[in-house]
């Protein structure tokens, strides 16, 4: 139940209650204040149905122009904070202008929604999707209350999913061959691969594997780049040897991922690496970055 604070006391109490609450997933959303609280979750082309009860304050009326719920999806830049750019916009006209002296409750549907994107909060970004219940009043002001829910997609397993072979090395110093079994993985895959150290004549002290998030936001002169080190895997500690192999096993499903997100409407995109990082005993760090690419694979219950 969402209740409604006016200025000084509410003219009324809003609560918005779906159709199918009781048996849709609930998942955890992280709000503004840091506080997180439970969602309904939705993919693209569901219908999202419900009701919402309007409840003046006993004793008192609600006199307005008008009640009208809007279904909204949002962008919002963090150097451009309170301003939220629409790509979804749907409403629908609850009751005409009048007073209300008791509990009204109204039904609302909005069938086959399109919500091409997720919800997603990043660094300098967030996308999220709203119900706005707004009762127009005049002199008094209007009464509005929002109700947060996820969008979640779901793609099929890609039909082509090639390996990664790379080859990095130094002149006359050092050459390795790395090998990642896919290059598209879905967010609870397991990443296997080896690598091959086919000359060593630098003193290696350790190697780690990273998975590296880059979320990318506004475009020209106003790009902001985002890299967060997500997991840091060791690989190895001490000195390989020439010939050697070591084997590559990272379970993606304890570590917060998102599908690879490109180009959201011109808005901003978030990309997926795989960092192998070497460092000799003199502290040199030596890297090598590729990228791949994350899908949200449907969960089977």
């Amino acid at each position: 139940m969402n209740y409604i604070i006016g200025a000084f006391k509410p003219a009324c109490n809003i609560s918005i209650m779906f159709g199918d609450g009781k048996s849709r997933k609930q998942v955890p959303l992280k709000k503004e204040n840091g506080q997180t609280v439970m969602v309904p979750l939705f993919q693209s082309q569901e219908n999202i149905a419900g009701k919402i009860s309007v409840e003046p304050v006993s004793g008192k009326k609600v006199e307005h122009n008008g009640i009208k719920v809007e279904l909204l999806g949002q962008i919002e830049m963090y150097f451009d904070r309170g301003n939220f750019y629409d790509f979804t916009s749907l409403v629908r006209e609850l009751d005409v202008p009048g007073e209300i002296y008791e509990r009204k409750t109204y039904p609302f549907e909005f069938s086959t929604v399109e919500m091409p994107y997720e919800t997603y909060n990043g660094v300098n970004v967030r996308l999220r999707y709203i119900l706005k219940i707004t009762i127009s009043r005049g002199y008094a002001g209007s009464i509005v209350e929002y109700q947060d829910f996820v969008v979640r997609n779901y793609s099929p397993p890609p039909s082509i999913n090639n390996s990664i072979k790379m080859e990095v090395g130094i002149e006359d110093c050092l050459h390795i061959e790395f090998e990642y079994n896919k290059s598209k993985y879905h967010l609870k895959d397991v990443i296997i691969g080896k690598i091959y150290f086919l000359l060593v004549r630098i003193k290696i002290k350790n190697m780690d594997l990273e998975i590296r998030r880059r979320e990318s936001t506004g475009s020209g002169e106003n790009t902001h780049v985002e890299t967060e080190t997500l997991a840091k895997f060791e690989l190895m500690d001490g000195a390989p040897v020439r010939g050697e192999s070591i084997p590559i096993r990272l379970f993606l499903s304890p570590y917060e991922l998102t599908p690879t997100y490109r180009n959201i409407n011109n808005k901003f995109s978030v990309k997926y690496y795989l960092n192998l990082v070497l460092v000799d005993e003199e502290d040199r760090r030596y890297f090598k970055q590729q990228e791949i690419t994350m899908f949200r694979l449907e969960e089977t219950s």
